[in-house]
């Protein structure tokens, strides 16, 4: 194996450079100032003799309100890159790996969303992930898209530091009751990630923590830092956001334990390992 990482720097490619450092697997870290995945002449270039096995695609354009205005950079990011990246994967004999999100649905449901389910997003950072989507199953001999929402890790930031950040700032906090999707922690979605690569197993995946509401969250990770605050209730549609958003967005992650024999550890598992490595860090 060797494997490119685009996106290195962000949450998921900085676990996979540390499971590939533990796992001894040569890999390659890029960022958008080493590679500018929105060119494909530059992959080329950027690929050629270099004997790379899987290409692991951790850029995004993730800014979700931004993307209302900016939906060009959005499409060019998680549409156009995507599309780039499976033509020269397909060309040096690689496999891909890309993920994608629980914002390709538009949240009319009531219970998780399968990999049945078809995608109808409510905005533009939606849209622009199922050109991604699409993009990958047209072109991509051997692709892995793999569908997360929430994700958190050590690296960059997220909703789980950012109610940490609001503790300290805040006596009381209004978080949305509302909006129920599924932590996933970048640590156990890059284990996954990497096992499903060892088995060659193809094709779309929903990989997650598990169900929760923004509010749920909220409350744990508040108490398990022994907040002494007053965390209320509020709705999504009270923030105002520029962005829809869906409601529920819940991922199923059927097909995943049938593939690889692995169950991902529920979402306060999760949150406890973070706030241990926050705490390791310094960083609460």
């Amino acid at each position: 194996m060797k494997i490119l990482i685009t996106g290195a720097n962000g949450q998921l490619g900085q676990e996979f450079q540390k499971l590939f450092e533990k796992e001894n697997i040569e890999y390659i870290p890029t960022d958008h100032n080493e590679l500018d995945i929105t060119n494909l002449k530059k992959i080329r270039e950027f690929v050629k003799d270099k004997k790379i096995t899987h290409i692991i695609n951790c850029a995004a354009y993730n800014l979700v309100d931004k993307a209302e205005e900016d939906w060009k950079t959005a499409y060019n990011v998680n549409g156009l890159a995507v599309r780039n990246l499976s033509i020269v994967a397909n060309e040096i004999n690689a496999e891909i790996i890309h993920y994608s999100t629980d914002y390709v649905f538009d949240g009319k449901k009531t219970k998780p969303y399968t990999i049945y389910d078809t995608p109808n997003p409510l905005n533009k950072y939606g849209e622009s992930k199922v050109l991604g989507e699409r993009f990958i199953q047209d072109i991509a001999n051997k692709y892995y898209l793999i569908r997360v929402s929430w994700v958190f890790g050590i690296g960059n930031n997220n909703f789980a530091k950012k109610v940490i950040q609001w503790s300290k700032q805040n006596e009381i906090l209004k978080i949305a009751d509302d909006e129920i999707s599924a932590p996933t922690y970048a640590v156990d979605l890059a284990y996954a990630t990497y096992k499903l690569i060892k088995e060659k197993a193809y094709g779309l995946y929903h990989i997650t923590n598990g169900k929760a509401s923004r509010y749920e969250w909220a409350e744990y990770i508040l108490k398990q830092i022994n907040w002494n605050g007053r965390l209320e209730r509020a709705s999504k549609d009270d923030f105002n956001l520029p962005a829809k958003r869906p409601g529920y967005s819940v991922l199923d992650n059927n097909g995943l334990k049938e593939t690889i024999n692995h169950e991902m550890p529920e979402w306060q598992n999760a949150t406890d390992r973070f706030l241990k490595e926050l705490k390791e860090t310094g960083e609460i």
